[in-house]
């Protein structure tokens, strides 16, 4: 009985090292055979750590991206300058980045000063952005009478990227300096939010019922449906600025704003989606992480705020 026992226990003590030498070894070839994956961030728990650093990380710089408009906004239409002003110049580097990496020279100097001086004379005197843009061109011009190796492509980026960034931007000085309380700040902060609503609820409605590509050579991502609901979006921010009563918008000027502000803010993205395309970047700039540069999160507001200053300025309301 005594060595039956015996048996029993060494058989025992004999199967179990194999039986966990088994699952050991068990577990190691799935390792060996995930190892792919994991080396490509695969996995699915991989890919969800991913996916939550990045939507903290461009949660985190949108908030305080929004937290700075509208502190400036509500603080008045000198802060308001000053940060567009800032915007403006930053946006205008990454321009010239850009267009460095696809082989033009221009001059940075001549064009980041002009991008600066349109949102200052904007507050001040908004007449005075013709004279800005006259001086831009006669100081490059100068530049490439007296400069050999630059051409005429070179010049017309540097008086381009002035005016594409800094002018445009200008509208949103110009808006909130139509009034200064805080009706004002309601108007521009409509008007930007406008743009942002746009943006999100484009993305939203494409990214779950898009199926008709809108530009697919350029932003696969947009759809026709998306269109439809970025548009959607900016005409209820318009309308709510009709029902506050902000400045007598009416409702008929409110779709006209939201519809043409849309639009415009989608040729603004596709723009800038074509610009980086054409020298194979995927991002402006580094300034917003989650963002990519400034540019990459300013493309739409700065074709949307231009049109939108021509929209209450022909509504009677600027």
């Amino acid at each position: 009985m005594a060595g039956k026992k015996a048996r029993e226990t060494q058989a025992t003590s004999t199967r179990a090292p194999r039986s966990i030498d088994s699952a050991s070894d068990n577990l190691e070839r799935r390792r060996e055979a995930r190892e792919g994956e994991r080396v490509i961030g695969g996995l699915r728990s991989q890919r969800a750590r991913s996916w939550t650093e990045k939507f903290l990380t461009r949660t985190t710089s949108g908030t305080i991206y929004v937290l700075c408009v509208l502190a400036c906004l509500f603080w008045g239409r000198f802060p308001t300058m000053v940060l567009i002003t800032a915007m403006a110049w930053l946006c205008c580097s990454e321009f010239y980045r850009i267009v460095r990496l696809g082989g033009r020279m221009p001059n940075e100097f001549i064009g980041l000063a002009a991008a600066v001086l349109y949102p200052v004379v904007a507050l001040f005197r908004p007449e005075a952005e013709t004279a800005v843009t006259l001086l831009s061109m006669l100081a490059v011009g100068t530049w490439y009478v007296l400069t050999p190796r630059a051409s005429i492509a070179d010049a017309a980026v540097t008086v381009f990227g002035a005016i594409y960034t800094g002018l445009l931007f200008s509208a949103v000085v110009t808006i909130r300096a139509s009034e200064p309380g805080v009706e004002g700040a309601l108007l521009a902060l409509g008007v930007m939010g406008s743009v942002w609503v746009n943006d999100a609820a484009a993305y939203l409605v494409g990214s779950r019922v898009g199926r008709y590509k809108l530009a697919p050579r350029i932003s696969p991502n947009k759809s026709w449906e998306g269109l439809v609901g970025g548009l959607a979006g900016s005409v209820l921010i318009w309308l709510i600025l009709a029902w506050l009563g902000v400045q007598d918008i009416n409702p008929m000027l409110a779709v006209t704003g939201g519809v043409l502000c849309g639009a415009a803010g989608v040729v603004g993205d596709l723009f800038e989606s074509r610009l980086k395309r054409s020298v194979g970047v995927k991002d402006a700039g580094n300034f917003m992480p989650g963002h990519g540069g400034l540019l990459d999160r300013s493309d739409s507001m700065l074709f949307a705020s231009m049109t939108a200053y021509f929209v209450l300025r022909f509504g009677g309301i600027i």
